[in-house]
C-alpha cells in the first residue's frame, strides 16, 4: 500500500512541476564564469547588446588590437587601389613587421592586409602616413572618427599600431564596439578572417598565416569567423575574437592576459556561454501593430538579444514605443515606431495583448495547474481506495 502511495504521490509531483515550470524556465543560466584575464567582454556581434564583462569598461592598453581601428578608418577613408610609395627610415619600426623596404609601392589594400595579418607595424605607419601626412595628425583624425561615427567614450590613440604609450588606451567595451562596427565592413571583414595570404614584398616573399591560433586552427573553434592578436609588456595579452552560428554572431574582446592560453581559454569560456544561451532575434522592416485603432510601423528591421528560445512578450505603448519584454518582465529592446496613416496601404498587422490580458492568460495558467493538481489528487484517492478494496 504504501508503495502504490509513494509511487503516486511521485507520479502526481511530476505531473505539476512539468506543466508550472516548464513555460518559465529562463534560457540563461546565472553561471558566475570564472574568467582570468583581467579584462573580458561578450557582445551580440549585431545588436551590440553586451551579455558578460568583466572590468569591460576599465581603460586598458591595446598593444596590436589598435590595429582594427586603423583598419576600418583606411577603409573608408582611403582608396584601396592607390600604390603608396614606402617612405624613409621605415626599416627602424619596432615589432611585427611585414619588412617593408623604402621606395618600394604597396597598395593600400595590402598594406592593410599586411597590418591585420601579420600585424606589420611598418603597415600602420605607412598607412597614416599615406592618409593624414604624419603619425600625429593621423591619430588626431582616428580619436575623431572613433568618438562621432564608432560611439567610443573611453578610447584614445596616439599611434597607428599599438606600441606601448602611456597615453594609449582603450576599454574592453570599446574594442568591441569598433571591432562589431568594422565587421559592417565586407571588405574587413574579409581581410580579419583571412587565415593566410601570399605576400611578395620587395624583400620579403612569403605566405602570411593569422597569429590568431582559432581562426588558424590550430586550437579548432569552427564557429570563429574572424581575429586579431596583441601583446606588449605592458598590455598583456590581448585578443578580439568574432563567431557565429544560426543563432547569434559574437565578439570576445580579452585583454591584460597573463598567458597566450589564459586568453584563449577566456575566449572560449566566453564563446560556449554565448552560444549556449542566447540568440539575436529579428523583427523586420515593416511589420505593422494594432493598437486599439491605431496602428504603428517598424520603420526599419529591430533586432534584440535574447535568452535561447526564451518566450518574450511585445508591447507597444499608446505612443508608439515598442517593448521588448522577457518572461521576467525586463525590457530587452525598446524601439521607435512610426504611426501609421489610415490611407497607408495595409501591412501585415499583428495585434498585441495589453498587459492586463497577458496578466489573465497567466492566472487561468495557473488555475488549470490547479485544476489538474486537484484532479491528480482525486484519482490517486480512488486507486488507494480500489486497492484496500482488494486487499481486504
Amino acid at each position: 500500500m504504501c508503495r502504490i502511495l509513494k509511487k503516486s504521490l511521485i507520479i502526481l509531483i511530476m505531473i505539476c512541476l512539468n506543466f508550472l515550470f516548464i513555460p518559465f524556465v529562463n534560457a540563461k543560466e546565472k553561471t558566475k564564469l570564472s574568467i582570468s584575464s583581467k579584462s573580458a567582454i561578450l557582445v551580440d556581434s549585431i545588436t551590440g547588446k553586451v551579455i558578460y564583462e568583466k572590468n569591460g569598461f576599465e581603460r586598458m592598453y591595446p598593444a596590436s588590437l589598435t590595429k582594427i581601428a586603423t583598419a576600418i578608418y583606411a577603409i573608408e577613408n582611403g582608396h584601396l587601389n592607390d600604390r603608396i610609395k614606402i617612405s624613409k627610415d621605415i626599416e627602424n619600426i619596432e615589432g611585427t613587421k611585414v619588412y617593408l623596404v623604402e621606395g618600394e609601392q604597396v597598395t593600400l589594400k595590402h598594406l592593410i592586409q599586411g597590418l591585420l595579418i601579420n600585424s606589420g607595424n611598418d603597415a600602420g605607419v605607412e598607412i597614416a602616413k599615406y592618409l593624414e601626412g604624419s603619425i600625429t595628425n593621423f591619430t588626431n583624425q582616428l580619436n575623431k572618427f572613433l568618438v562621432e561615427k564608432v560611439g567610443v567614450s573611453a578610447t584614445h590613440f596616439v599611434n597607428p599600431h599599438g606600441l606601448f604609450a602611456k597615453n594609449h588606451f582603450t576599454t574592453s567595451f570599446d574594442l568591441a564596439k569598433i571591432t562589431n562596427y568594422a565587421l559592417q565592413n565586407q571588405t574587413f571583414k574579409k581581410i580579419f578572417g583571412t587565415k593566410e595570404l601570399k605576400w611578395n614584398g620587395k624583400s620579403w616573399k612569403t605566405t602570411l598565416i593569422t597569429h590568431h591560433l582559432m581562426l588558424k586552427g590550430e586550437l579548432p573553434y569552427r564557429e570563429v569567423t574572424g581575429g586579431k592578436t596583441g601583446y606588449v609588456d605592458q598590455s598583456g595579452q590581448t585578443l578580439a575574437t568574432t563567431a557565429e552560428n544560426d543563432n547569434i554572431h559574437l565578439t570576445v574582446i580579452i585583454m591584460d592576459g597573463k598567458t597566450k592560453s589564459e586568453a584563449y581559454n577566456d575566449t572560449k569560456k566566453l564563446l560556449d556561454y554565448g552560444f549556449k544561451h542566447f540568440e539575436t532575434t529579428r523583427l523586420r522592416k515593416g511589420i505593422t501593430y494594432k493598437i486599439g485603432e491605431d496602428e504603428y510601423k517598424a520603420s526599419k528591421e529591430i533586432t534584440f538579444t535574447n535568452p535561447l528560445h526564451a518566450a518574450i512578450n511585445e508591447d507597444v505603448s499608446k505612443n508608439g514605443l515598442l517593448n521588448i519584454i522577457d518572461k521576467n518582465g525586463i525590457s530587452l529592446d525598446e524601439s521607435k515606431l512610426s504611426h501609421v496613416s489610415m490611407n497607408t496601404e495595409k501591412q501585415e498587422i499583428k495585434s498585441l495583448p495589453n498587459m492586463e490580458e497577458a496578466q489573465t492568460r497567466k492566472v487561468n495558467l495557473l488555475l488549470i495547474g490547479f485544476l489538474l493538481f486537484i484532479g491528480s489528487g482525486i484519482l490517486i484517492v480512488k486507486i488507494i481506495l480500489r486497492n484496500r478494496k482488494y486487499v481486504k
